[in-house]
């Protein structure tokens, strides 16, 4: 048993080492994807050279997908008929959940956020006071702490997971989560208990009705069943150490 466990321990730690080694890469060539992509493409050899780590981007991505999805088999093959190493194996499954490196569904709730529909550009008040009818990174960071507040196991905005890491910023007038841009409308899913996350948000002199106040459109919705995609950007611990 104790061969078995070891055996197990060993697999799951060549996947991971394997998984992480992917991940780099993909990241990786998805700055360089970047980078690139905001360049000028009037030279016909530099699209080509675009295409070609477009074509890389993907394959890579599609090597992370089958690597997990073996980590995953091996796992529970090595777990079969233990209930220590079952035992362990959730644990990790939660752990992955925790991290944000899993897709996941379950009942929450889904706010939409907009801008002020009825602001005419063309006069010239609304052209000096602009900043007061449009959704602010900040905005999406009170929302977000919020529903964390709440108990909200789970959050995304517009598609992106918001992890330990994630960043809410702004550069110019683009918002930025993890390094990619998002736009207006926002809409923000979190996992948790909608009994305790909806009230949360609607609550008189909630963030919701600062917003409302404000001329901005909200709408919040409770759902049997709210769906959140991964995080499948690269994790990086310059300063932790683990203690022995």
């Amino acid at each position: 048993m104790k061969n078995k466990s070891k055996a197990a321990i060993v697999i799951s730690i060549s996947c991971a080492l394997l998984t992480v080694g992917i991940i780099v890469q993909l990241n990786t060539m998805k700055d360089l994807n970047k980078t690139v992509g905001g360049e000028d493409f009037a030279q016909s050899d530099l699209r080509d050279e675009v295409l070609r780590w477009k074509e890389k981007y993907d394959n890579t991505a599609k090597e992370i997908e089958e690597a997990e999805k073996q980590l995953a088999e091996v796992r529970e093959k090595s777990t079969e008929n233990d209930d220590g190493l079952s035992e362990t194996e959730q644990q990790i499954k939660n752990n992955y959940n925790l991290l944000g490196t899993t897709n996941l569904e379950g009942s929450g709730v889904e706010i939409t956020v907009t801008d002020d529909k009825d602001i005419n550009p063309s006069t010239a008040s609304a052209l000096i006071n602009l900043g007061n009818y449009i959704v602010h990174y900040s905005d999406i960071m009170q929302i977000v702490n919020e529903l964390k507040n709440a108990g909200a196991e789970a959050i995304s905005v517009n598609g992106q997971r918001i992890v330990r890491t994630t960043s809410i910023r702004c550069i110019g007038n683009v918002i930025m989560i993890n390094d990619e841009k998002v736009g207006a409308p926002f809409t923000i899913r979190a996992i948790g208990l909608p009994e305790m996350l909806e009230p949360a948000l609607t609550r008189l002199g909630g963030y919701l009705q600062v917003l409302n106040d404000a001329g901005l459109e909200t709408d919040v919705k409770r759902l049997d069943k709210v769906e959140i995609p991964k995080y499948t950007g690269a994790f990086q611990a310059k300063y932790m150490k683990t203690v022995k």
